[in-house]
């Protein structure tokens, strides 16, 4: 098949790109720069040279695909909208990245004890409110005659396959304990979110492509911890002695700026993956402990 993945040179969409390859598939990937299209060929992906903002490029590159697969952007309504408009009527797959933090709650560092699944209501908040129309818009087209399927990760580690260990959480975590010789949460560190290695991920991407119904919607995770866990780790990982520091909110903002700590660092984000057990998809790599302490993240 012919497959064209946007986002094909960073974490998910490379990730994605090189485990359809190895299934057999032809795929060209979006990319911004001829440096980028430069290693994205050596990976096997046949660069296709643009940004989210181009519209007919994207169009052109969805028309002459089997396959769209959209991993560049949760939130890029213009892409989205240039997508779904060339692949109408075509009846092939649009899969689109989300994340898992639409059901976050801003609890600066608190435990919530809020669960999703795929058929929990979700009340968004001020930030995920646009993110949660987009998922909207793009379900909506399975009445268009394509077949649009949205997966939304919850916290993401692990190497990515033709990328480096570049999800957000851990890599930040452990860059902050690095610089000051201590892991740090914000807040008590006690809030929680789902997470899924990259490996087990991109098996999902693989499932939905072959068998994900229009209209569907799949959370991807295999376990929760708490960012005080993670921390905990970490410090065990570096050899730095002692608990994590708690941080306050506004040390935590100036070190990772207000939305991100909000949203990302300080928040929970706690789902369950029903549907895609349904899919077949057995995720089996290994946890987010061990592979911090273990695995990619070592020195």
């Amino acid at each position: 098949m012919k497959i064209f993945c946007t986002g094909a040179s960073g974490y998910i969409g490379g990730s994605v790109a090189a485990h359809l390859i190895a299934a057999g598939h032809q795929v060209t990937g979006l990319v911004r720069s001829p440096e980028k299209a430069d290693a994205v060929r050596a990976r096997g992906i046949q660069p296709v040279l643009g940004t989210l903002d181009d519209g007919q490029i994207l169009a052109r590159a969805a028309q002459a695909a089997d396959i769209v697969v959209n991993a560049a952007s949760a939130d890029h309504k213009g892409a989205v909208e240039s997508l779904l408009g060339a692949l109408a009527g075509s009846g092939k797959p649009f899969i689109h990245t989300s994340g898992s933090s639409i059901v976050g709650t801003r609890a600066k560092g608190e435990r919530s004890d809020a669960i999703f699944d795929e058929d929990a209501p979700v009340t968004p908040s001020p930030a995920r409110v646009a993110r949660v129309a987009l998922n909207e818009f793009i379900l909506s087209h399975r009445d268009k005659g394509c077949r649009p399927v949205i997966i939304c990760p919850s916290l993401i580690y692990g190497v990515g396959l033709g990328a480096g260990p570049d999800s957000v959480q851990v890599p930040l975590l452990i860059r902050l304990a690095k610089k000051r010789g201590n892991a740090a949460h914000a807040g008590p560190g006690e809030n929680i979110w789902s997470n899924v290695h990259i490996d087990d991920l991109v098996t999902l991407y693989a499932l939905a492509i072959e068998k994900a119904p229009a209209g569907a919607f799949y959370f991807a995770e295999n376990g929760e911890h708490s960012m005080r866990e993670a921390c905990e780790t970490i410090n065990r990982m570096l050899g730095f002695a002692g608990p994590p520091t708690a941080m306050s909110m506004a040390e935590a903002a100036a070190e990772w700026g207000e939305g991100t700590t909000e949203d990302t660092m300080a928040s929970n984000s706690r789902v369950r993956a029903k549907r895609a057990a349904q899919l077949g998809w057995k995720p089996n790599a290994r946890g987010l402990i061990e592979e911090i302490e273990q695995g990619c993240y070592r020195e």
